[in-house]
């Protein structure tokens, strides 16, 4: 029987299962030489059961913009609670010409998965396929029962403007559904959400689209349990269009001048419930293998390119409020969206089994709709409008506490989330009649503390996360001042995050991980501004630690869009995990691009 502190423990544990899992982490299968899509992402950590398995669509192509139905029943004669559940995608595209698509998959009105898929090689032609994990145990409330879903990936086969797009996308999805052994759920204890809820109001929606400033995606739930003890909402924001390259948009009276799009490069996701202010989802920079210049993601796409990651945000010192049997409105949406982000959210209930009627009220709450911005613009432009030069610095430091009570069957429990967001924004920007050049140093800054007090224990999880981006693009003339140029492209793009929170023991730990993504490409055109080289490198990082023994390291290695090696296990020692993944990173870089790294603004 669980004390009142490891109980209370227990619901913390949870926060942290996506990191402090203690099964062995594997790594994907990769071939030197190939030109295939390649990642040191590792893949997710399964029991050492036999799965049962679920498949949601095989051999399906995705040729035009119909979604894909999907109808989903649950695994026969392997009935829930499960270990673990994990969704499996394998995606290729056959042809040498198409774009980057979105790709999404829903199911009961949910979103399981959301990303892009790989822009395929013209030259070289070559078949693309890439595979996809995602750890659905979360959602696992969403699998007890039959229902329908739907696969979205819009894809144009054919000829548009006299150009031949022949690049067929096909996938296959399942869901491994791991058994229990005797019933117990090995590894951490954490319970999982009771309830798994869509922001869609009908099980064949999609995203959401916020087109401008003040836009919002509404969802209104007539009815939400009235006894839930926990919520979180987990939010997807994509920039589209306009925004794709929303951390290289400038202030409206300088956008036009450098051919960028207006708002400044601030983006945040606001989440309000019954309009009120609840949460801020930061948003993670992505980049499509698209984006800038191709071959800089060839073989390997950017952080999460493939694979988005949903935003936790967390809704508990609410629940009092939401429990209350009256209709409620959640809401999402961008700050400065012009044209335009895809959203999409879920919500999971953690409810009160021993009670039906959770009361409370939130008691604190000094988070604001707008946050605070300074913009401090140094830059020169000609009388007629066509070139320019200098700096654009846009920072935002936004700190808030929501703080909330809900009087449960165990007791008054007292939930504050506090956090500290920290954007910035450095762009350097040269705009002449031969010479452009802009680059982006860009940074958000997470420090999240949420503290849980029921009366007899307070416990305390922090999370911390950066999310660094440096980017640049540089078209300069060569010294022969015939006409020919180079055209200069560099991305180094990071996720980093740590997690401190009591295990069901009571005492903190911490588990961490680092994704890590750098990449060039030159590419030089003679004077007839004809391509005749474009050499290219790129390297990738994931690392990852946990309190429970597992530590994960692999680091690839690409020339000319070419996998030509990879290290795993560095700084993973039996017993000790002593890890400067960034010193590693950047010598290893150094190695791989020799003087090209200095060139970071």
């Amino acid at each position: 029987m669980f004390s009142k502190r490891s109980r209370l423990g227990a619901c913390f544990v949870f926060l942290a299962a996506s990191l402090a899992s203690g099964a062995a982490v594997q790594a994907q299968t990769l071939t030197v030489g190939s030109r295939d899509v390649a990642v040191a992402d590792p893949l997710v950590p399964r029991p050492p059961t036999a799965p049962c398995t679920v498949t949601l669509f095989s051999d399906q192509q995705f040729v035009d913009y119909n979604a894909k139905p999907i109808s989903y029943t649950p695994p026969s004669g392997c009935a829930g609670p499960w270990q673990k559940v994990v969704l499996s995608i394998d995606y290729n595209i056959v042809g040498t010409r198409q774009y980057d698509r979105t790709a999404e998959i829903w199911l009961g009105g949910a979103i399981i998965y959301f990303g892009t898929t790989q822009e395929p090689s013209i030259a070289p032609p070559a078949a693309t396929s890439w595979h996809i994990e995602r750890d659905l145990t979360d959602y696992s409330a969403l699998f007890g029962a039959s229902q329908v879903g739907h696969a979205d990936l819009g894809n144009f086969v054919g000829v548009d403007s006299g150009v031949t797009y022949d690049g067929v996308i096909t996938g296959t999805a399942t869901l491994n559904f791991y058994p229990m052994v005797g019933g117990v759920r090995e590894g951490s204890p954490a319970p999982r959400p009771d309830s798994v809820l869509s922001l869609n109001a009908t099980a064949t929606a999609g995203t959401g689209t916020l087109n401008k400033p003040g836009d919002q995606y509404v969802a209104n739930f007539a009815a939400l349990p009235t006894n839930i003890e926990r919520a979180f909402l987990d939010v997807y924001a994509q920039g589209q269009s306009s925004d794709e390259f929303w951390f290289f948009n400038l202030p409206d009276d300088i956008a036009g001048v450098f051919g960028d799009n207006t708002g400044t490069a601030l983006r945040e996701t606001l989440v309000t419930i019954d309009g009120q202010p609840a949460g801020i989802a930061p948003i993670f920079p992505w980049v499509f293998t698209g984006g800038a210049d191709p071959i800089l993601w060839r073989p390997t796409p950017g952080v999460q390119t493939l694979a988005f990651e949903a935003y936790r945000v967390d809704l508990t010192p609410f629940v009092g409020v939401l429990s209350n049997g009256k209709p409620h409105a959640l809401a999402l949406s961008v700050y400065n969206s012009t044209s335009y982000f895809n959203v999409a959210g879920n919500l999971l209930l953690y409810l009160d089994h021993g009670g039906t009627q959770v009361t409370g009220a939130v008691t604190a709450n000094n988070l604001v709709a707008l946050p605070p911005v300074t913009v401090t613009e140094n830059v020169n432009v000609s009388a007629d409008g066509s070139s320019g030069s200098g700096t654009v610095l846009v920072t935002s430091n936004r700190s808030y506490a929501i703080s909330g009570t809900a009087n449960t069957s165990h007791g008054t429990v007292t939930t504050q989330v506090a956090a500290n967001i920290a954007f910035s924004s450095n762009q350097t920007l040269l705009q002449t009649s031969t010479t452009f050049k802009q680059g982006t140093l860009q940074n958000t800054q997470i420090d999240l503390t949420t503290t849980r007090n029921d009366g007899d224990n307070t416990l305390v999880v922090h999370e911390q996360r950066s999310y660094p981006l440096t980017f640049k693009q540089e078209q300069v003339p060569t010294a022969a001042g015939d006409g020919s140029f180079t055209l200069f492209t560099y991305a180094d793009q990071e996720f980093a995050q740590s997690l401190t929170a009591p295990t069901q023991w009571g005492i903190p730990a911490t588990a961490w991980r680092d994704n890590h993504v750098l990449s060039t490409v030159t590419r030089n055109y003679d004077a007839s501004h004809a391509l005749t080289s474009a050499p290219a490198s790129s390297t990738q990082l994931y690392a990852y630690s946990n309190p429970y023994g597992a530590c994960y390291s692999r680091q690839i290695f690409s020339q000319n869009r070419m996998l030509t090696g990879w290290q795993d296990g560095t700084g993973c020692v039996a017993g000790v995990n002593i890890l400067p993944w960034r010193d590693l990173f950047a010598q290893a870089a150094s190695k791989t691009f020799g003087s090209t790294v200095q060139l970071l603004p």
